[in-house]
């Protein structure tokens, strides 16, 4: 086999599909959000970014900054290794009681990542429960759908936020059969959220355990940052609620909470966590500061959601078409991928605007996508002048409007 001819056609195949990814080469400046620098062929422009994860900020913030620092000249910039070998530090463990604390539970666990928790996770549960099915949602992240796959037990897959598809499947599995429930809060791609009471009426009733992805919610929903199913006094009722410190917490890393028992099973069990480097002291203590901050202050949630408002309506008042959802997400389907990537293409070199296109396998083939989050720091007059040039654009590509 000529292995490389291999690897360059199928990149071409990529290419031909309008789906080869290109990274924007862009330097996010303390001070400056959500202006960032876009280094490109020798020259430098200042963009505004239009997609980032980093919801409220918080990565810029002066007291995660400082923790980071701080911690960083009294602990130096590594941990020494993974937990099991260079044993845990001291950090790792208020980080475990906060987010515990965060979701009024027993435990915590942390990961490096929450792809690395959800898939640990999921993995080791499948795997060690007896005979164990887990019910997958069909729009899962990629790291819970990994997960299920490297545990080697029976999946089922059911319709999106489908309660009667969900019992379906659930009805069909003998009652004592180990099963999990693995579903998300708020969809990264649409911005729905999950009807969490039913479905944990629905494990009940089945006697299956429930599994919850909180990725893109704490930090934003519910009291303090903790999350949808708290805002919605669903929490007590989850098994093992995962989420991570990437987003609106603005850090890096991952985490499980649950019952004691069941947190220490999976950090007992878990490959993904015995086996790998812990985060470095700096990383968990600027995560506990983003948390504290979150914790007191709810005044950067409420100036997101405003903007997101703000957005929403401009965007119906150009007659652009989005997913219409009740959260921060505000998705705009293109449904054409070449399409999708030269308006992203268009807004960035015309407009110095910055959007990924969002294309398969992400998303399914033909609802590709620009996946807007503005933040606190994203002004009216952004906003404003942001959807004039997308729709403008929007004039000169003939993209279908909404009806």
């Amino acid at each position: 086999m000529d292995y490389y001819t291999y690897f360059k056609n199928s990149l071409d195949d990529l290419k031909n599909e309008g789906r080869y990814r290109v990274f924007a080469d862009l330097e996010r400046l303390v001070g400056e959000a959500p202006y960032a620098r876009w280094n490109h062929e020798g020259t430098s422009h200042r963009v505004s970014v239009w997609c980032s994860n980093d919801y409220l900020g918080m990565s810029h913030h002066p007291d995660v900054i400082d923790a980071m620092l701080q911690s960083t000249q009294k602990y130096g910039v590594g941990s020494g290794g993974t937990r099991n070998i260079s044993g845990t530090c001291h950090s790792h463990v208020l980080l475990e009681q906060a987010v515990a604390s965060l979701h009024e539970k027993e435990a915590g666990l942390v990961f490096n990542s929450g792809y690395s928790a959800n898939e640990t996770a999921l993995s080791t549960l499948g795997q060690s429960l007896p005979g164990c099915v887990i019910l997958s949602d069909e729009k899962n992240h990629a790291s819970m759908i990994q997960g299920i796959k490297l545990s080697g037990c029976e999946k089922r897959v059911f319709k999106h936020n489908d309660l009667n598809d969900l019992e379906k499947h659930l009805k069909s599995i003998p009652i004592d059969t180990p099963k999990v429930i693995a579903f998300i809060s708020v969809y990264s791609m649409d911005g729905d959220i999950a009807p969490i009471k039913e479905i944990c009426d629905l494990a009940d009733k089945y006697n299956a355990l429930t599994y919850l992805d909180e990725v893109h919610a704490v930090g934003i929903y519910g009291p303090g940052g903790a999350g949808v199913a708290v805002r919605d006094d669903q929490h007590y009722r989850l098994d093992v609620i995962q989420a991570n410190f990437a987003k609106a917490y603005g850090v890096i890393g991952g985490y499980i909470t649950g019952s004691k028992v069941l947190v220490d099973f999976i950090r007992s069990h878990g490959a993904g966590f015995i086996f790998t480097t812990s985060l470095p002291p700096s990383v968990t203590r600027a995560i506990l500061a983003s948390i504290n901050v979150l914790k007191e202050d709810s005044s950067r949630r409420e100036t997101l959601f405003k903007r997101v408002n703000y957005l929403k309506e401009r965007l119906r008042y150009r007659n652009i078409p989005f997913v219409e959802n009740p959260s921060h997400i505000v998705p705009v389907v293109i449904g054409d991928a070449h399409l999708c990537k030269l308006l992203c293409h268009r807004l960035l070199h015309e407009h110095h605007m910055y959007v990924q296109p969002i294309n398969y396998p992400t998303v399914p083939k033909g609802q590709e996508r620009m996946r807007l989050t503005v933040t606190p720091f994203h002004t009216p007059s952004m906003i404003h002048d942001f959807v004039d040039a997308l729709h403008s654009l929007w004039e000169t590509l003939q993209i279908k409007k909404a009806a």
